[in-house]
């Protein structure tokens, strides 16, 4: 999108810029007042997750609507208990587990506890291992660790007589919530780096840390309190911090690059502001309403958690954007001259910046089709495996070593099979009513499922509503993750029993659906993002080849993310040093989600490389020459950004939870991939070999404005230090 002040988002913004100079104090107390405010409501009132996973219109839905609590506001967790000699029931420690439950009973939103019994199944056939059934009058998303944490102190009694005890699931999980935050410190540390190369100033280099990090708590807290309304899972968060700290400091960089070009100029600090308003903080909105465009695609795919991680990514990237516009041109109004201070005499001479994408911009419109068919081949290398990805669900067996949720979830599987961690629960509809559990039809469907291959165990059947419902719960012989416990689901529901309506559910049912779904609605959010950013871009080149080309490179350095997910999540190449013991399934929605993530993030880079093209196009009419001046333009603050970006991903792939390892690598690898070979090599060599016909419009002919001197022309936009953008 080539540079233009007579637009109305960049009027819009050059006003509020100048309203924003005017008032600094007043912006940045109104920030602060609501930063105020909204943390001091987490800190009030916390900021539950909810990791459950709902699917309307699913068959485990339908299960979990029919079957008893599916819509209640309870929810239970276990203590496992486990000895490494003798039994847990003999008398002494019988004892001790009953003294455990008592104690257990006490703490507070605790309504019941069952305890360890060989009738009920709770102890594993050698005796070592069992657990107690907490029941707790709160859902899954308010159980904090703080409650965990009194659960495991009430089972003193157990430990004092040789009794390991440890917390499984609902209360497991909240024992690891929280963790470190090394990969956001990470991030940060490298980020910093970054910056102070790319300004040479301590101030300098601050100054987008600082915006990015108090508009992303603005955000974290708005999510954090959107849990009490409605079910945010903890990956939410996490990705939050992922993306906010991304963009966040990437506006901020190309808002402050344009407005110290200005100064650099001689343009007076107050009109540099307004004027860098009006050209960056324009494209900055265009940037961000591209990635909220992008993660509006993901409402086609019919998936509660896609639909939920897409608006909370898509709030942070708001008030990212936000901050940019009015925050930070307040904050720079403030310091002043001052932002140049405490200089560190890393930047480099004006000019010598874009001298090593000069050169490599020469190189490749010289030969385009060398340079075209190798960074194809790479892409092609990259993106190979992707075409063996398959969608898979992790289980807690895929946490770290020495997590609560991976010890317990070990010592249950150890002790009653692996399939303990994730039962099934049949749920069927029964006309006419059943009168009890005698009903031979119940018996019929106990057979059946005790006799369907991969099942370990059938729990008796129970009846509700009044005999129209029976439930019964299934052991597999596999665990949740294992692809033959997602089989198992599919042969259940084939049982036939005469007046007997059979449905699965459960947590393991529910996500095997999941994958069903994403699975069958991936083309269509694909083709509604790739349909809605073509438009967006063919509105803002008013050149459909350049809108066209755009949509399939982000396309390709989305395939290379795909392809490194596979290699290593699937393959187990290099999976150690993320930190997992061995190769675990690409869960099913993070494709989809990456996807809708990766499109809008690419455009931003592919927007600003392309403005300098199309502003050299029209200055001179040749292309070659206006492709060379847009990658050399635009090739060190490109770099810079994308090496941030990188930076703060690739920083969470040292985080404990698997599925946030594999949106910091693919996201990492996407933008190390789209900002060095895609826009470095293949879309300046595409365009290069297109010629005239990326700036072909249907109707009309388009000729740039006529120019006596073609190398005068290019002189005069490189007169001014960065290319213009939106």
């Amino acid at each position: 999108m080539h540079a233009r002040t007579d637009g109305w988002t960049p009027r819009t913004l050059e006003r509020l810029g100048g309203w924003c100079v005017r008032r600094p104090w007043r912006v940045l107390a109104a920030w602060l007042l609501v930063a105020v405010a909204l943390v001091g409501g987490v800190a009030a009132f916390g900021r539950p997750v909810d990791n459950d996973v709902a699917l309307p219109g699913s068959d485990a839905q339908v299960a979990r609507d029919l079957g008893e609590g599916g819509g209640g506001s309870a929810s239970s967790g276990q203590v496992v208990v486990r000895v490494d000699a003798g039994r847990l029931d003999e008398p002494d420690r019988r004892a001790a587990l009953e003294r455990t439950a008592a104690a257990l009973a006490e703490v507070a939103h605790v309504t019941r506890v069952d305890g360890v019994d060989a009738r009920a199944g709770t102890l594993s056939t050698d005796g070592r291992t069992g657990y107690l059934t907490v029941r707790l009058d709160v859902p899954a998303r308010e159980v904090d660790k703080a409650l965990s944490r009194s659960v495991l102190d009430a089972a003193q009694p157990a430990r004092d007589a040789g009794v390991e005890t440890v917390p499984g699931g609902a209360l497991a999980t909240a024992a690891e919530r929280g963790g470190s935050h090394t990969a956001e410190v990470v991030g940060l540390l490298v980020a910093a780096v970054v910056l102070l190369f790319a300004f040479g100033g301590l101030v300098a280099a601050a100054v987008p840390l600082v915006t990015a990090l108090f508009t992303l708590g603005c955000a974290l807290a708005t999510v954090g309190l959107a849990g009490h309304l409605v079910a945010v899972p903890s990956v939410a968060g996490n990705l939050a911090t992922m993306i906010g700290l991304g963009v966040g400091i990437d506006y901020a960089l190309f808002l402050i690059t344009r407005y110290r070009a200005l100064r650099a100029a001689g343009t007076p600090a107050d009109e540099a502001l307004v004027a860098a308003m009006g050209t960056a903080g324009a494209a900055v909105v265009f940037a961000g309403g591209t990635v909220v465009i992008a993660l509006g695609g993901l409402a086609v795919a019919g998936v509660p958690i896609l639909g939920t991680l897409g608006w909370t990514a898509g709030l942070v990237v708001v008030v990212a954007v936000l901050g940019a516009v009015t925050l930070l041109p307040a904050l720079l109004a403030v310091l002043g001259p001052r932002l140049d201070a405490l200089p560190l005499r890393l930047r480099r001479r004006a000019g010598d910046g874009g001298s090593g994408w000069a050169r490599q911009a020469e190189r490749v419109t010289r030969r385009p089709w060398r340079w075209a068919l190798l960074a194809g081949a790479l892409l092609a290398v990259l993106a190979a495996p992707a075409a063996t990805l398959t969608l898979g669900q992790l289980d807690a067996g895929d946490d770290p070593p020495g997590s609560a949720t991976r010890t317990s979830f070990d010592l249950l599987a150890e002790g009653f099979g692996p399939g303990v961690n994730g039962p099934l629960s049949v749920v069927a509809a029964v006309d006419p009513p059943a009168a009890g559990t005698a009903d031979p039809r119940l018996a019929e469907l106990t057979r059946e499922l005790a006799a369907t291959p991969g099942v370990a165990s059938v729990a008796p059947v129970r009846l509700a509503d009044g005999g129209r419902v029976a439930t019964a719960s299934v052991q597999p012989d596999t665990g949740p993750s294992d692809p033959a416990t997602a089989a198992l689901v599919a042969d259940l529901r084939d049982v036939r029993v005469d007046g007997v309506q059979v449905h699965v559910g459960g947590s393991t049912a529910t996500r095997a659906d999941l994958a069903d779904r994403v699975r069958d609605r991936m083309p269509w959010v694909i083709a509604v993002v790739v349909g809605l950013s073509t438009v967006l871009l063919y509105v803002a080149f008013r050149a459909p080849v350049v809108a066209v080309k755009a949509a399939v490179m982000n396309l390709v350095s989305i395939g290379a993310a795909y392809g490194v997910l596979t290699a290593v999540f699937s393959w187990g190449w290099g999976v150690e040093l993320t930190g997992l013991s061995g190769p675990v399934p690409v869960e099913s929605y993070v494709p989809m989600m990456l996807f809708a993530l990766l499109f809008g993030l690419s455009m931003d880079y592919e927007v600003f490389l392309l403005s300098a093209v199309q502003e050299a196009w029209r200055a001179t009419g040749d292309n070659r020459a206006a492709v060379r001046y847009g990658l050399a333009g635009t090739g060190r603050v490109i770099t810079s950004a994308a090496l941030i970006m990188v930076t703060v991903f690739a920083g969470f792939v040292l985080h404990t939870d698997p599925v946030i390892k594999m949106f910091g690598l693919g996201m990492a690898v996407a933008v190390a991939v789209d900002a060095t070979v895609v826009r470095g090599l293949l879309v300046p060599a595409t365009m290069a070999l297109l010629g005239r016909a990326n700036w072909w419009h249907p109707g009309r002919r388009r000729r740039p404005a006529p120019e006596p001197d073609r190398t005068e022309a290019l002189a005069g936009l490189s007169s001014n230090s960065q290319p213009p953008v939106v």
